[in-house]
């Protein structure tokens, strides 16, 4: 299943989403692995968690930021939960339609049983019709 945190830039997403990993690696029975564009939030994270600077990785496009969300899955059956934060900087969909790739990101969250909290910039209306009831947290 996919959740989302959605808002306008600087509203606070990052937060929540940092907020929630470090609280769910207390329960968690499987692994947590948060993706960003960058190792700022480094110390902010439990050292439990593991945390992927994507921009570490040759990622051109959205379908190859799937491919590479599917290879972190395939590598580890202990996954749990994965955090994305950014998502549309992450898979390089900033200014595109959003309904294809949160379809498939939902898809695969299903079929391999991880968890995924994306954080979204923009506003919980503008968001496709199917992924509404997913929004966890609206800034």
């Amino acid at each position: 299943m996919i959740q989302l945190i959605v808002g306008n830039k600087g509203k606070g997403k990052t937060k929540h989403l940092l907020e929630r990993a470090n609280s769910q690696i207390k329960t968690a029975s499987g692994n947590i692995v948060y993706l960003d564009k960058n190792t700022k939030h480094m110390h902010e994270l439990d050292n439990k968690v593991r945390l992927i600077n994507v921009r570490e990785y040759p990622l051109q496009n959205c379908a190859e930021f799937i491919g590479f969300l599917c290879g972190i899955i395939s590598q580890d059956y202990d996954l749990e939960q994965m955090y994305l934060d950014s998502f549309e900087e992450l898979a390089n969909l900033e200014g595109k339609d959003l309904e294809e790739p949160l379809k498939e990101l939902d898809k695969i969250s299903e079929q391999f049983k991880v968890a995924l909290v994306i954080s979204l910039s923009g506003s919980e209306e503008e968001l496709p019709e199917f992924v509404k009831s997913k929004v966890i947290v609206s800034c």
